[in-house]
């Protein structure tokens, strides 16, 4: 029995299903057959007695219509039923109550019937398209992908994923200094799939802090590995960043790690964010010490926490103020937006001479006593020394000798002077 001709535009939407990689081919075999089912009912009354076989591979179908041969007197129904006159016109052997199974020509329908048909699959396969496409991309939503170029515009530049669906990246989520060509490969972070009146649309970033994280993971092996987490994340896209990481090994150094050797690591994603200044600093839960690092490069004298209004009052030297707040005052915003507390920096204008910096008594006080005493807000000589005996013993928890030992240090350097 031959295959039924198909007519081209017929061939071109088969062509269209098999080209579409996004669906699978069960469930276009199954759109397929709906599709003549339909029509097939529409003109009939009935599809039950047809038999419908499709091939999108070749871009062709078979549809069998199977009858029951009846008296030519009884004939009632003729889609259902076929006269023995006309049956053994087909074949001299056939006899009343056989089933006879005969070609359909779907042409024959009419080129009405046929335009309805493409155009309902058409529909379908786009409908089917879209309903995929979420499907594909609701569950890569804070994921990183590769994509091209394709089409540049004002507000938003449209790309193409390696199977030719189509992303968005707007305006608002392109890095300031980002430049397109078209047929380039970028990377940009999934950040919203919408699919409203079946219309998906994929929203693409660059200045989501997801991307500088997703990046950080494809550089740092002990961050995908999970050894070192990246706390907090604040950023001016384009302009500078500030990581906190923390390690739960303490044999791995995690801004170390981060950064790599000169800076081998961090530098791969600077050239990818274009040239974003990125500071790596150790997450630390004590209030004062994170901000305190937050604020680096600059070194604070004293800090006051205000944990009811999330404020911290720092107090610097003079010359320090200007590296606090940094040019443009990025480095203290982005401080304020890392450690989620307002700073307010103030010149340190009550230190009598010269104060200096426990960091520089490295030599003669041990590296942990130093941390104690910064996590209690004490960063100079002069912050300690402006705390009694007892107070030291019991904020920064510390034995007596300790702190005997501690207070001498520093008083001899004053006396000294």
């Amino acid at each position: 029995m031959a295959k039924r001709q198909v007519e081209p535009s017929m061939i071109e939407t088969f062509a269209d299903f098999k080209e579409n990689k996004n669906v699978d081919r069960t469930t276009l075999i199954s759109v397929l057959e709906e599709a003549f089912r339909n029509v097939i009912s529409k003109m009939f009354g009935s599809d039950e007695n047809y038999d419908i076989i499709i091939n999108p591979d070749k871009g062709d179908f078979e549809i069998w219509r199977n009858r029951e041969v009846v008296p030519d007197e009884e004939l009632e129904d003729s889609n259902l039923q076929i006269s023995l006159t006309a049956a053994q016109k087909i074949d001299p052997d056939y006899e009343v109550g056989e089933e006879i199974t005969d070609a359909v020509d779907f042409a024959g329908f009419g080129r009405r019937a046929v335009l309805n048909l493409r155009q309902a699959l058409a529909s379908k396969i786009l409908e089917l398209q879209k309903d995929t496409l979420y499907n594909k991309y609701k569950d890569q939503v804070g994921q990183i992908v590769s994509v091209e170029v394709y089409q540049i515009w004002k507000k938003e530049v449209l790309l193409l994923d390696d199977e030719g669906n189509e992303l968005i990246l707007p305006k608002s989520e392109q890095i300031p200094g980002d430049f397109f060509r078209k047929n380039e490969t970028r990377r940009a972070v999934v950040v919203k799939v919408d699919n409203q009146n079946n219309n998906s649309k994929i929203i693409l970033s660059r200045t989501s802090n997801l991307f500088m994280q997703r990046l950080f993971e494809l550089e740092v092996p002990e961050i995908h590995d999970g050894l070192i987490t990246i706390k907090r994340i604040a950023r001016i896209p384009g302009e500078r960043a500030k990581v906190a990481v923390e390690s739960y090994d303490d044999r791995i150094d995690p801004v170390g790690a981060c950064v790599g050797m000169k800076g081998a690591r961090i530098h791969g994603i600077v050239r990818e964010l274009c040239n974003e200044n990125i500071d790596v600093i150790n997450y630390t839960s004590n209030v004062a010490l994170f901000i305190q690092r937050a604020l680096s490069p600059a070194k604070i004298s004293s800090i006051k926490i205000h944990e009811e209004d999330k404020r911290a009052e720092v107090f610097l030297r003079p010359e320090e103020v200007s590296l606090a707040i940094g040019k443009g005052g990025l480095n203290i915003k982005l401080a304020s937006m890392l450690t989620e507390y307002t700073i307010d920096v103030f010149r340190d204008v009550d230190i009598d001479g010269e104060d200096i910096y426990l960091d520089e008594f490295s030599d003669e006080i041990e590296i942990w006593v130093i941390e104690a005493l910064k996590n209690i807000g004490c960063y100079t000589a002069k912050n300690v020394l402006a705390l009694s005996r007892d107070e030291l013993i019991e904020k920064a928890d510390l034995e007596e000798n300790t702190v005997d030992d501690l207070l001498a240090i520093l008083s001899a350097e004053f006396e000294e002077e």
